[in-house]
């Protein structure tokens, strides 16, 4: 089992599909630096080679936000509406629904935190 940006892979999958798993892929960019890099999307994780590997950390650290910095950053905009004290930064802080939805009959996690 290797790892790639602090993402682990799965060796048995083909590298278009291990590669959007990692946090920040998506298809697209999981095939575009498949086609920087010349390698097939049909190639297992376990048949690349340690060469292949490296290139694909070294593209990926200089690209893109993955893994680690992006639920970093994540957690900064968060804690920034937190502290500025907006509607959405107390809802987070409460654990209640965000974007609005039906509290009432719904959000049973929501429920079991205020009748404690």
């Amino acid at each position: 089992m290797s790892y790639i940006s602090g993402a682990r892979s799965v060796p048995d999958e083909q590298v278009r599909i291990a590669s959007t798993k990692m946090d920040g892929i998506g298809p697209q960019k999981a095939m575009k630096f498949r086609y920087r890099l010349g390698i097939s999307g049909n190639i297992k994780m376990n048949e690349l080679t340690k060469y292949q590997i490296d290139q694909i950390e070294q593209m990926l650290s200089q690209d893109h936000v993955v893994h680690w910095e992006l639920k970093r950053g994540e957690r900064a905009d968060i804690e920034r509406l937190i502290s500025i004290s907006r509607y959405l930064g107390i809802r987070h802080q409460d654990g209640s629904p965000l974007r609005g939805q039906r509290t009432h009959t719904n959000a049973r996690t929501f429920r079991k935190l205020i009748r404690k």
